[in-house]
């Protein structure tokens, strides 16, 4: 069956779409856009956004890739600071009035009906460029950086990925994401790479997506934890929805920690486990859980190496917690320096930041970020503590607030769909933590506030966990109260 292009309101083969991508290549040349051209990308998921991604490539621009989300006044620094020559936008991303910016939609008009039967998108030109693809980090925890990658490693990183995972040119990939950020943005090429269909459905509107999947016959999903909650719920209003899922054979998960719970609740839903990954826009795709061996985030693409080490660098044995080091021929050169040239960073052995561990047969079981709070005189690491508690069942995220008796406190913040006490998740937690881990203030949500990547939003959490400092506290009954911790 031939590879096929999807969206809510089109199908058309990828033979066609070549084609039209093509055609706008040919548009962007006559406007002044040529190899090594820096062009600003900003746009939601559609056929426009990926025509223009690949026509992109095809010429050898180096494509900035902006959040259709973020800010006008945000866009315009990443602008400037790239130097980006020409802006693409659709509709519905921010950006200031009198802009010179061009619009995907008059770019496809424009486009339209030209035909090269003779001619096939080439990529060459895009994998030599040292900034063939800038991409921004989320911010949250200072302000974005650029971060610089070849083209041609990029590339050679998703060929890593499909292989692993086992994408073949039979399936059709669903992927619930943005595709400007990197997990979505790597569904988009693997499809292209693997030459199988991809889907373009309404990642907001799951509903709509799910009807999607049943239309096309989906077989590889791909979204976020909290898009895989999101369906279990609509599923459990309307159960006949299941069905539009039966032809899924893979659920892939990434882009934020994967709660066991949720993996459980698949399994006995689907007979399918949700397949954990590992990766960053730095690096690329790292390490990927499959079908024949489901476990945590799996082990490291082959052509990586990945290692634990302690505090001293010292390589961790099997099943001790230390931060996590990649070698990745794929990562990125550098970051964008304020004048818009490349800063190199050192090649080779990269310190992440996160914490995990590999078990005995070498997978990958990453527990969070490297953030150590001091507490009465105890080093605590809130994303261990948090794995702890997800392991019986209670998904939470901790914040961390000064305080001059006792160096800092914790506030737990519960996501519960059920809405249930806190106090009932007070007493788990006791059950589950020693005294010096425990919550000085809980509080229950229905739902984590998500950043544009769906990983939960620390920055909001924090604000919250501030308001909630300033307020007297409440007691069991309005989802917040004092532990009694140290």
């Amino acid at each position: 069956m031939a590879a096929k292009i999807f969206a809510a309101d089109s199908a058309e083969t990828l033979t066609d779409f070549e084609q039209k991508a093509l055609a706008i290549a040919d548009t962007l040349r006559a406007r002044g856009v040529h190899t090594g051209t820096r062009v600003l990308l900003k746009a939601g998921n559609s056929t426009g956004f990926v025509g223009a991604l690949l026509a992109l490539m095809h010429i050898g621009a180096s494509i900035v890739l902006v959040d259709q989300q973020e800010k006008a006044d945000e866009t315009e620094r990443i602008r400037t600071q790239a130097r980006a020559k020409v802006v693409l936008v659709d509709d519905d991303a921010p950006v200031h009035d009198g802009d010179e910016v061009a619009s995907l939609y008059e770019l496809l008009a424009v486009s339209a009906g030209r035909t090269h039967m003779d001619r096939a998108l080439d990529f060459t030109a895009w994998s030599a460029l040292p900034d063939g693809l800038i991409m921004w980090s989320s911010g949250s925890t200072g302000q974005p950086k650029g971060i610089v990658k070849n083209g041609g490693r990029f590339l050679k990183n998703l060929e890593r990925n499909a292989e692993q995972v086992g994408h073949t040119s039979d399936d059709v990939l669903l992927p619930l994401l943005p595709f400007n950020h990197q997990y979505g943005l790597s569904m988009v090429l693997i499809a292209w790479i693997a030459r199988c269909s991809l889907v373009i459905a309404p990642f907001r509107r799951l509903d709509r997506a799910l009807r999607i999947a049943g239309y096309t016959g989906a077989t590889v999903l791909d979204a976020t934890p909290a898009t895989y909650r999101s369906i279990l719920n609509i599923l459990a209003k309307r159960p006949a929805s299941k069905a539009s899922l039966g032809t899924v054979r893979m659920f892939c998960s990434g882009a934020a920690a994967l709660d066991p719970t949720l993996n459980r609740r698949y399994v006995d839903e689907f007979g399918l486990p949700l397949l954990d990954s590992y990766g960053s826009t730095e690096l690329g795709n790292v390490a990927f859980a499959t079908l024949d061996n489901p476990v945590a985030c799996g082990t490291v693409l082959d052509g990586l190496a990945l290692k634990v080490v302690g505090d001293t660098g010292e390589v961790l044995s099997s099943d001790a917690i230390g931060e996590v080091l990649v070698d990745c021929p794929d990562m990125m050169l550098g970051y964008l320096n304020p004048d818009g040239d490349l800063d190199p960073v050192p090649q080779g052995w990269f310190a992440t930041g996160d914490l995990g561990y590999l078990d005995d047969h070498a997978n990958l079981h990453v527990i969070g970020r490297k953030l150590a709070v001091n507490r009465n005189g105890y080093t605590l690491y809130p994303e261990i503590i948090e794995r702890k508690i997800a392991d019986r069942g209670c998904s939470a995220k901790i914040v961390s607030m000064p305080a001059a008796d006792r160096g800092c406190s914790l506030v737990f913040f519960v996501e519960d769909e059920q809405a249930r006490d806190a106090k009932h998740w007070q007493a788990l937690i006791k059950a589950v933590l020693p005294p010096w881990e425990q919550p000085n203030r809980l509080h229950v949500l229905d739902r984590f506030p998500l950043n544009t990547n769906g990983k939960p939003h620390r920055r909001k959490l924090e604000e919250l966990a501030l308001q909630l400092f300033s307020q007297p506290d409440q007691g069991p009954g309005h989802g917040q109260e004092a532990t009694g911790s140290s």
